[in-house]
């Protein structure tokens, strides 16, 4: 459906006059019918100013919002690393996707454990990582981060780096691997 077509189905279902809707977003009325029969394309500013009159984002009014992608991750269904050396456990809680770009991942690490070395991710690529639980030790090149729960850490991912449970207990914490589309 074209956009003067949405605009007006939009402008019937909430009820409202071409005079209404002019004075909602200030856009003239007869410009508004000449968009709605579509013999006016309109600028992207007044495209806004006709959303926000029909109480709308653009995107919603051009019907972009229609088919949006939800996949659940049950518990049990999670893909789940651990360890058997040293009981280190690693959950991926986001969909993975060879094309896209975002790991979200859930970290369990033992009392006294390390996650080992990991290598250094290609260049652009960023984690970022809070502690819900515990005491963190990262290690992300030559420079050392202590990290108590509830800290945050942001890193450009391109050293090699490694996470040490400094703490009493097991540590838990969320790490978010950002890697830029190619």
């Amino acid at each position: 459906m074209s956009l003067g077509k949405n605009i007006q189905q939009a402008r019937k279902e909430k009820g409202y006059s071409l005079q209404e809707l002019s004075d909602r977003c200030g856009v003239s009325r007869s410009m508004l019918s000449q968009i709605e029969r579509g013999e006016k394309n309109p600028t992207v500013q007044v495209a806004c100013q006709i959303a926000e009159g029909l109480e709308m984002t653009l995107s919603q009014l051009l019907g972009e919002q229609e088919e949006r992608e939800v996949i659940v991750i049950r518990k049990q269904e999670r893909l789940v690393f651990r360890d058997p050396e040293t009981g280190f456990e690693r959950q991926l809680l986001s969909p993975s996707f060879p094309a896209r770009g975002v790991e979200f991942i859930r970290n369990l690490l033992p009392e006294g454990q390390s996650t080992g070395r990991f290598p250094r991710h290609k260049q652009g690529v960023c984690e970022h990582l809070t502690v819900v639980r515990g005491r963190l030790r990262a290690i992300l090149g030559e420079r050392v981060v202590e990290l108590n729960e509830g800290d945050s850490l942001y890193f450009e991912a391109d050293v090699a780096h490694r996470f040490d449970n400094i703490g009493s207990g097991t540590c838990e914490y969320y790490l978010v691997i950002d890697t830029p589309e190619k």
